[in-house]
């Protein structure tokens, strides 16, 4: 297992996972009473700013979270089954372990909002740093913040002045999307220099909730795509969360994730640290060329 894919494996699952919130009962994902007898969509029109309140709403409020799921991804024709672990403590450190299919350590992930530790056991190679070298392996433009709100689903940070949203009804399939342009590029231009250009991130969303059930990003300058689909939302934990998670990369690779949460938990204190071996060398770093 290389290196590279180890590092997709990490930042796409923190791009692409789920969103949780308290719950009592089940429920899925289709919109509650949203046609009329005729089997016409009768939603009313909402405003951008009507729509992304409702969004910010709905999405989750906790202080600390656990979340295990089993993960299929299928880069490029490779096909690889993951057992992941995430640990995590709102707006100050995820802890991530990536295990193959019989317990065994592949890699275990500490980032913080100032600093990115890894530890690559099947290399026994380690890194400590900062973001700047996650984004150059994977041509990316990633922070805390953003990570935090895609790996539970929630909505990445938007500008919602109203010249930059767009509100609209898909009649349909019955559901309401909304348009934003990100605040922060999600990629960045090598070029020799960064160049801040239009991220769009469009939200499909269940009428009925307001839950994020497809998101796309989509980067003008690199003609990238990120899609992901949000279903089965089931309650076993006491925790509203979609726990099938279908994803789709188009870049330079073509990369497809599978991902199935058996088990969530909110606001339960979590361990957070993570120990370099002593035996382990550095991940050697190759520098971009100016």
């Amino acid at each position: 297992i290389s290196l590279s894919f180890i590092s997709i494996c990490i930042m796409l699952f923190f791009m692409l996972s789920c969103k949780t919130k308290k719950n009592t009962q089940q429920t899925n994902t289709n919109p509650l009473q949203t046609e009329d007898t005729t089997g016409k969509c009768r939603l009313g029109f909402k405003t951008a700013k009507v729509l992304s309140k409702h969004i910010k709403e709905s999405e989750l409020a906790y202080d600390w979270i656990y979340a295990k799921a089993d993960v299929q991804t299928l880069i490029d024709g490779e096909d690889h089954n993951l057992d992941i672990r995430v640990r995590g403590k709102k707006d100050s450190a995820i802890w991530i372990s990536i295990q193959a299919v019989g317990l065994i350590d592949i890699a275990k992930l500490l980032i913080t909002r100032d600093s990115v530790k890894m530890v690559v056991y099947v290399k026994k190679q380690y890194f400590k740093g900062d973001f700047n070298y996650i984004n150059q392996l994977l041509n990316a433009d990633l922070d805390f913040d953003l990570i935090q709100a895609a790996l539970f689903g929630n909505s990445a940070d938007f500008d919602d002045d109203d010249s930059k949203m767009k509100p609209v009804i898909d009649r349909e399939n019955c559901h309401y999307l909304l348009s934003t342009e990100r605040k922060r590029k999600l990629r960045r231009i090598n070029s020799g220099q960064d160049s801040l250009k239009r991220s769009l991130q469009t939200m499909r969303l269940d009428p009925s909730t307001f839950k994020i059930i497809n998101n796309n990003f989509e980067d003008v300058s690199t003609n990238r795509s990120f899609y992901a689909k949000y279903d089965n939302f089931l309650t076993p934990d006491s925790v509203f969360a979609p726990h099938n998670v279908n994803i789709e990369i188009r870049a330079e690779k073509k990369i497809e994730l599978k991902i199935n949460y058996v088990r969530i938990e909110i606001n339960q204190p979590q361990k957070l640290t993570l120990n370099i071996p002593k035996n382990y060398d550095p991940i050697p770093i190759k520098k971009e060329k100016q």
